[in-house]
């Protein structure tokens, strides 16, 4: 009783705010109003669409207004809170058009100087996530090894695949080695950065790449 009432207290004077829309939520609700709940712009089909390298990639949501500004949040802004919220989307996305179909759960690392600037690494949060409510742990298979300019400040789809490529090393050949690999990240636009993620695998043996993102562009 006095944990509840603690809690009770702290949503009184600490409201929750939806992640998306910024609302205030009453006390117990969880971190997404209703509006957004029924309004959010969410793929069809899982908004499967095919890239260089991987077979497919699903996306639960479309990255535009609210979903852009908190994906910004939770990406640029320190609001590592919004994982949650953003893994059980993504997780019954992965569920529902991907169950059964991988064999590792991973996802697209940062390099060491912006994980340290950021604090954290958003889609490993975001992987890490989804695996515990899809019961699979995941796995870091990708290093970044070198810095590169941020992918969204380079431009056109060819200057993206320029500025990443070679971007990325195997950790572990053997325990990727003929394995079905779901890769995870935060959005796909022009797919550039999962693509040289997926290239980079399979030239270490793996047997096939998959990529399931948070929201992609339409």
């Amino acid at each position: 009783m006095g944990i509840k009432l603690v809690d009770r207290l702290l949503d009184l004077v600490y409201p929750t705010r939806c992640v998306f829309c910024r609302r205030f939520l009453p006390p117990g609700r969880p971190s997404i109003c209703q509006y957004c709940d029924s309004a959010l712009p969410r793929n069809e089909n899982g908004g499967r669409r095919r890239g260089n390298y991987f077979s497919e990639c699903i996306s639960a949501l479309y990255y535009e207004n609210d979903v852009r500004e908190a994906i910004r949040r939770y990406k640029f802004g320190g609001a590592q809170a919004y994982a949650p919220v953003f893994g059980e989307l993504l997780a019954q996305c992965i569920y529902e058009h991907l169950e059964g179909e991988y064999d590792i759960l991973s996802w697209t690392p940062l390099d060491r100087g912006r994980r340290r600037k950021r604090g954290y690494d958003q889609a490993e949060l975001l992987a890490r996530d989804v695996g515990r409510r899809l019961m699979r742990e995941p796995t870091a298979v990708l290093r970044k090894r070198r810095g590169v300019r941020p992918q969204s400040l380079t431009g056109d789809p060819a200057s993206r695949k320029a500025n990443i490529a070679g971007a990325y090393t195997v950790i572990d050949p053997e325990r990727i080695s003929g394995k079905r690999i779901l890769l995870i990240d935060d959005i796909v636009t022009t797919g550039s950065t999962l693509s040289e993620c997926a290239r980079t695998l399979l030239l270490a043996g793996a047997e096939e790449v998959r990529c399931a993102t948070l929201a992609s562009t339409r």
